[in-house]
């Protein structure tokens, strides 16, 4: 939040949540912020479902992605994000629209990493979509499910031509992190 200490090191992100969700602190957040610094975001493109507060699209524009886009359907997280990326000094860096997964198609193609922290009934219906915006050998993070539920979505996700590298668990919250390896039309 504004009012903390900036870190002596590391990466510095500062979020005001208002009403929207994803301060780093509940597991999920904590998961795909830890999966963020472990991949190789430099020179990349990210795509940010769901956004909330911005979080994870602010990270990776700080971790060196080249593009990063974030959208949610709720208009104060929109709104929220757009403030964030403000007090980030990433306004401009980082695309934020408010809309739907659906909205996108018309507005921009692929990405290298996309990440949706979202529950599993909507990360299930929409996986399609993940698959069809997420580049050839990609990466996809998924979280917002608790750890019994990785085999569910395991199962949809493999049906799109994602393979499961690996996942991490926090508090019984899942984190699962895929590949793609085919086009399924």
């Amino acid at each position: 939040a504004p009012f903390h200490p900036e870190p002596a090191s590391g990466l510095d992100v500062i979020i005001q949540p208002e009403m929207s969700f994803g301060t780093g602190h509940h597991p999920t957040t904590w998961q795909m912020m830890r999966c963020l610094l472990d991949l190789d975001l430099e020179g990349k493109s990210v795509l940010d479902i769901g956004c909330g507060t911005g979080a994870l699209a602010i990270a990776a524009r700080k971790l060196g992605a080249a593009q990063v886009v974030a959208f949610d359907l709720d208009e104060w997280s929109f709104e929220n994000t757009v403030a964030n990326c403000k007090r980030n000094e990433v306004i401009g860096e980082v695309e934020v629209f408010h809309g739907t997964i659906e909205s996108l198609s018309t507005q921009l193609g692929v990405y290298d990493v996309v990440l949706a922290n979202i529950n599993l009934n909507v990360l299930k219906a929409e996986m399609h979509a993940y698959a069809a915006h997420l580049a050839p050998s990609g990466t996809i993070a998924f979280s917002g499910f608790y750890t019994s539920d990785v085999p569910a979505l395991k199962g949809v996700a493999n049906q799109f031509g994602l393979e499961l590298l690996t996942e991490t668990s926090r508090e019984d919250w899942a984190c699962a992190l895929f590949v793609k390896t085919a086009s399924v039309a």
